[in-house]
């Protein structure tokens, strides 16, 4: 991976990224393993826009979504570019060490054009936009013309748009945006999601439009109580009185 200190921001403005081969070996060839499957499923079907996402919070869709991006990228072979829709609680700006702002809530609300917020990244063919600042009621905000207008445009200008999405089951965003997406990638976190939940979440997107689930292993045990799940994103997007 070509570049700069990883998790860095140049001078110049090209962001660093997580180093690929500097993880787990192991980890390393599932994510290429998962590339090699998401850009075939993607070719064949002539699919463009691939939203990463889970029925919960804490199951890795933001880390996943990073990690693909970058591994697709690095091919050479597609322009990627990677988007965090996560307005509540961004998170790809700190996987990739970069700052926050502006990103997407700042375009959506007309405070900056659309040049300001795609960044080049020291990954060749690979572009990030970042959340930016928090928002309240995102899912809005993603309903509305403004982002359908910008997702059109960034099709005729990437191969592969991977979207980084809140959970689908606290939040209404994944649903909001659904009809504009390709396709899902939906995560499961072993021994931590309750199944009940990662089946209501197939049935919230809908089993057409999901073509992979990722199985994340861990051993932290899952907690008895929904609020467990939901609390996090309620508490933010209530943090002005107004319900998510």
């Amino acid at each position: 991976m070509g570049g700069g200190r990883p998790g860095t921001e140049s001078p110049s403005g090209r962001i660093g990224i997580l180093n690929l081969r500097s993880i787990d070996p192991f980890y390393y060839e599932m994510v290429k393993g998962l590339r090699a499957k998401v850009e075939y499923k993607m070719d064949s079907l002539n699919l463009r826009v691939l939203a990463v996402t889970s029925a919960v919070a804490g199951e890795g869709k933001t880390l996943t979504a990073t990690h693909l991006a970058a591994n697709m990228a690095s091919t050479g072979r597609k322009k990627v570019l990677l988007m965090d829709l996560d307005l509540r609680k961004s998170g790809i700006a700190r996987e990739l060490g970069m700052s926050a702002n502006p990103g997407l809530s700042e375009y959506l609300s007309g405070a900056v054009p659309v040049e300001r917020i795609v960044r080049n990244s020291v990954v060749p063919g690979l572009s990030v936009i970042v959340g930016g600042k928090t928002v309240s009621s995102p899912a809005d905000m993603l309903a509305g013309e403004r982002f359908r207008s910008l997702l059109q445009g960034l099709r005729e200008r990437f191969d592969l748009i991977i979207l980084d999405t809140p959970p689908v089951l606290p939040v209404p965003d994944a649903v909001t945006i659904s009809e504009q997406v390709d396709a899902f990638i939906l995560l499961f976190r072993f021994g931590y999601t309750p199944h009940q939940l990662f089946r209501q979440a197939i049935d919230e997107l809908g089993e057409r439009k999901i073509v992979g689930v990722v199985l994340n292993g861990e051993e932290k045990k899952p907690d008895k109580y929904y609020h467990k799940y939901y609390g996090k994103y309620y508490q933010v997007a209530n943090t002005k009185g107004k319900p998510a």
